[in-house]
């Protein structure tokens, strides 16, 4: 064994509670871990998504009941949490879309290297975050 092998601290099990609280995650990873979070956010609400497109384009009586769906809510549920489900049904999609063209990027010019995965990385979170709060912004009747 090398000199160097030896100095490496080894770790065989890991402490949820002691060592996840001072892990510090990687840009790249944020993004990956966020990419499977809104992939199974559109995925769980696939039928709520299917919902407000039909009640959007059938008739201008089902439209009425889309636009009171944010104003009035649905049943028992509120409007403004519409309203907030429909915010991270933005979110989910933006970031979805734009850390999948990163990922078909980094597989079609081969452009694997830590400082490209850091930079596209933060360029992903902040394009996906800027992205929607203008598209929130819009959501909320501030423009």
């Amino acid at each position: 064994m090398t000199e160097l092998a030896k100095k490496r601290p080894e770790f065989r099990n890991i402490n949820a509670l002691s060592d996840l609280p001072t892990y510090r995650l990687p840009a790249a990873g944020w993004v990956s871990i966020l990419h499977r979070i809104s992939g199974a956010l559109m995925f769980l609400l696939m039928p709520f998504i299917i919902w407000l497109f039909d009640n959007s384009l059938t008739s201008e009586i089902s439209y009425a009941r889309f636009t009171a769906a944010f104003n009035q809510g649905l049943g028992f549920v509120p409007g403004w949490l519409v309203t907030l489900v429909v915010l991270a049904l933005i979110w989910a999609y933006l970031h979805h879309f734009i850390a999948g063209v990163r990922h078909l990027y980094m597989d079609a010019a081969h452009a694997v290297s830590k400082e490209f995965g850091k930079s596209s990385a933060v360029v992903t979170l902040g394009l996906s975050l800027g992205l929607t709060v203008v598209l929130g912004a819009k959501l909320f009747g501030l423009y």
